[in-house]
């Protein structure tokens, strides 16, 4: 949804002058009325996306029965699809039970004025334009006797042999109402490269670190692409007391959902297309760059560090984003102590994976957010990071590729902060040196600092990321594929 919601705040004066130059430029009528039916397109789809909300409306009857309401968590299903909990987000099944009852009112939606009666209802002789089947593109899609090429709704319609069952006439250049809903029911199936799909017959994947003895609940799968127009998606969940880290074209570009991960450090770096995270706790997510969102909901105590177009979250507690974004981070419902800091590491690959998904290091707003909640007016549900509790973060892995530091840079309060604590490094490190210790008074003297970084270590939980770091041993089981 983020997605396409940021398509519509980028309609600024300069893109409104740019389509204005557009029309200009048209050297016919036709070209002109092309161009402004692509306006219009854009206007019905955001019509959609206000409409497709209801997928996940809180019933007020909930609240008579002494449950909290609204809810700030929402309950999740399992991935499998076998749960009734109201949030459908991850359910492909929902979502075409949605569509299939919600049919009627979204055409209804999609009509001229002239085409709706006084009590804003269709006819039988209502006709549908062809922008507002270009507008159902946006959530619907498919295939010609199931083919492997995939084409937006507007092409299929107007493919000549479905003109007699969807109503299309080439005289008034759209589509019969009756006919077009009648349609589109009969064709109406799940998503074949959805989420159940993925869980159900997608590859398991294998990953450059994982322990043994602890992915017995775990499902990580991606479905693989079988057809070149749709992104692939890969769906990690219940991942327990893991360091996971895959960086590999599998990930390229894909739609990524991480679902009930506890006490995990995971790295994906690629570059992505969306990431979703989900019912997370006490766990860090390093990743690549993501070019449209991620999206935070319901998570503890999580790290998410991430160069990414839009970053919006939700229900979350004892969260810190570590970000570098060219829009203002959106704070939904229900957040508590939410902490933003700069992006603060790199790996080899970073700067040509930016690249890839078109984002730079400016402009930067992770200090920024922006408050879209009834909550609006209580500031203190964030905080930036203090540039004491600031550290920078080490990506532990060897890869090819020109990055050598984090883009960008750090802003000047936390590089001072960098830079005073290496200063105490080197004057710690001068003092040994000029300690004048025996060899064995040197030797006693590492053991002791050896102990004291151990139990370091184990206070603040670094050592399960350390040991988890180990390779594994010739011959232990991997994931396939």
């Amino acid at each position: 949804y983020f997605e396409l919601f940021d398509s519509f705040l980028r309609r600024d004066p300069p893109r409104r002058l740019e389509w204005a130059e557009a029309e200009a430029a048209c050297a016919s009528a036709d070209e002109l009325e092309r161009e402004r039916s692509k306006a219009g397109a854009h206007t019905l789809q955001f019509l959609l996306f206000l409409y497709v909300q209801q997928m996940n409306k809180v019933s007020l009857r909930r609240s008579l029965i002494g449950e909290e309401w609204p809810s700030p968590r929402t309950k999740s299903p399992s991935l499998t699809g076998k749960s009734t909990s109201e949030n459908k987000n991850w359910n492909d099944q929902d979502h075409r039970a949605f569509v299939q009852s919600h049919l009627s009112n979204m055409l209804e939606l999609l009509l001229e004025p002239e085409q709706l009666t006084a009590a804003s209802h269709s006819t039988h002789s209502s006709l549908v334009s062809y922008e507002a089947v270009c507008a159902l593109s946006f959530l619907i899609e498919g295939t010609v006797n199931k083919s492997r090429t995939v084409h937006p709704l507007h092409e299929l319609a107007l493919w000549q042999p479905c003109h007699g069952q969807n109503g299309y006439s080439k005289v008034s250049k759209a589509f019969s109402f009756p006919k077009l809903e009648s349609w589109l029911r009969s064709c109406l199936m799940t998503n074949p490269f959805g989420m159940t799909a993925c869980l159900k017959s997608g590859k398991k994947l294998a990953w450059a670190q994982q322990v043994e003895g602890t992915t017995r609940r775990a499902k990580i799968a991606c479905n693989t692409r079988v057809v070149p127009e749709v992104f692939p998606m890969v769906i990690m969940s219940q991942v327990y007391k893991q360091t996971l880290a895959k960086s590999s074209d599998t990930l390229v570009g894909a739609h990524v959902r991480i679902h009930r991960c506890n006490e995990s450090f995971i790295y994906l770096l690629s570059p992505l297309r969306s990431v979703t995270i989900e019912k997370c706790r006490n766990s860090t997510f390093v990743l690549g760059p993501v070019q449209a969102s991620v999206h935070v909901h319901s998570c503890d105590n999580v790290k998410v560090i991430v160069v990414c177009h839009r970053l919006s979250l939700s229900s979350t507690a004892a969260c810190t984003f570590y970000i570098l974004t060219p829009t203002q981070p959106l704070i939904l419902s229900g957040n508590q102590a939410v902490s933003f800091a700069p992006f603060h590491t790199h790996y080899p690959m970073l700067e040509d994976h930016m690249a890839q998904v078109g984002l730079a290091t400016l402009p930067n707003y992770w200090d920024s957010p922006m408050l879209v909640c009834k909550e609006s007016s209580d500031t203190s549900i964030f905080r930036l990071l203090p540039p004491s509790d600031f550290y920078t973060f080490v990506i532990p892995f060897e890869m090819e590729g020109d990055t050598t530091e984090t883009p960008g840079g750090l802003p000047h309060a936390y590089q001072k902060a960098l830079n005073q604590r290496e200063q105490k490094v080197q004057i710690w490190q001068k003092t040994v040196k000029e300690a004048g210790l025996t060899k064995d008074q040197r030797k006693q003297f590492q053991v002791l600092v050896e102990n004291k970084f151990y139990e370091w270590l184990v206070q603040t939980g670094n050592r399960q990321q350390l040991d988890s770091l180990v390779p594994p041993a010739v011959g232990s089981k991997q994931a396939a594929g």
